[in-house]
């Protein structure tokens, strides 16, 4: 198989099927968040797996013939293979503990999510969308022990976003430190995060060295 042009020194992957195949009116969209022409899809497959594939430097292409099926091939940069180190893992540093909230819309990733905070040594709890990181955020004041920082996913489908939730939470906390999370860097809020309220910025799918540095930055600022 040929390699990328824009990646002469890589590696490739074909996926196809021979299935109905993808109109041509719609094969520009197939990678667009929520773009689906399936009654129960969520279109956010695809859309995650450019995401995946982009941040981690590779090129995601498809070709299509009605009747005929569909192709996808997939190029990720060579690296330079490194022998392994025998001395241990060095152990994760990590800040001051805090208590965090994070929203996000898909249960596999609010999930993970919390998963690598509390391993991180934090306390954290989970808001699908911006409607229940209010009313979190707000009962957690009220009790006297607030939330330290809050992530919140920039887009929620069907409901209160990240773009949305940071307004309404600066009414109610002008001190509120919040990071946003997003799949697409190149979004105007995520493009100047600081201007829409946001201390920091965590491209998804993102790294458990990533997410200790962003609540390490904030909870220290």
């Amino acid at each position: 198989m040929p390699a990328c042009p824009e990646f002469p020194q890589s590696g490739s992957i074909a996926i196809s099927d021979n299935g109905a195949g993808i109109s041509g009116r719609y094969l520009s969209r197939i990678f667009d968040p929520y773009f689906t022409t399936k009654e129960k899809g969520s279109g956010l497959g695809l859309a995650t797996s450019y995401s995946i594939i982009k941040n981690h430097g590779g090129v995601i292409n498809v070709s299509s013939e009605l009747g005929r099926g569909t192709t996808f091939l997939i190029y990720l940069p060579a690296v330079e293979v490194k022998k392994e180190s025998k001395e241990p893992p060095a152990a994760v540093s990590v800040g001051r503990k805090g208590r965090i909230l994070v929203m996000d819309d898909e249960d596999i990733v609010r999930n993970l999510a919390g998963d690598l905070i509390r391993a991180l040594g934090h306390e954290v709890e989970l808001a699908k969308d911006g409607e229940a990181v209010i009313e979190k955020y707000t009962a957690a004041m009220e009790s006297g022990r607030p939330f330290d920082t809050v992530i919140l996913d920039l887009t929620v489908r069907g409901g209160l976003g990240g773009r949305e939730t940071i307004g309404r939470l600066h009414a109610i906390d002008p001190d509120v430190r919040a990071i946003v999370s997003s799949g697409y860097s190149d979004d105007a809020v995520v493009a100047d995060y600081e201007k829409h309220g946001f201390k920091a910025y965590l491209g998804k799918p993102y790294r458990l060295s990533e997410l200790r540095d962003a609540l390490n930055a904030v909870l220290s600022g």
